[in-house]
């Protein structure tokens, strides 16, 4: 079953009640441009930190700002789609900002997931979170998948 695409309001109204039947709550966020399984793992790990599992899609302007002149490859709306069918994923929602920290302080995770290339302290959002009183939680494999890596090899052989 697909996890729901639900938009920030909803989400939060979804989270409330599931703390309310004391679920614990983990945030991952990313572009999800060209889905690998670095992705995979870091979602999959992510959901093993709580009971919920949130994900944030970059929307489309904020992909363009992230990581360039003719990204994102798929729109927000299929990104979003492809997030929520995996394994683990409770909620998929899709934010505008290039960073989730306005998000993570409306939404209070009590876990925010960041993938290997990152070290708790390195976290950009991590202040964010440590003042309402979440923990930056680092999951995933090690980071020898990249999106930008596989589009670039993609180009060289197509």
């Amino acid at each position: 079953m697909n996890a729901a695409i639900v938009t920030e309001e909803e989400l939060t109204r979804l989270l409330d009640a599931a703390r309310a039947g004391g679920k614990r709550v983990a945030f991952a966020n990313g572009c999800f441009d060209v889905l690998h399984v670095g992705h995979i793992r870091y979602l999959q790990g992510a959901a093993s930190v709580a009971d919920v599992l949130v994900v944030g899609v970059n929307g489309d302007e904020s992909v363009r700002a992230l990581k360039g002149e003719g990204r994102p490859v798929m729109p927000a709306a299929e990104r979003a789609e492809l997030i929520s069918a995996i394994r683990g994923v409770t909620y998929v929602t899709i934010f505008s900002e290039k960073s989730p920290s306005r998000l993570l302080q409306t939404l209070k995770p009590d876990f925010h997931c960041k993938g290997t290339d990152y070290t708790p302290d390195s976290v950009p959002e991590g202040e964010v979170v440590r003042a309402y009183g979440g923990k930056v939680v680092i999951v995933g494999d090690p980071k020898d998948h990249s999106t930008t890596e596989m589009l670039r090899r993609m180009k060289t052989k197509g």
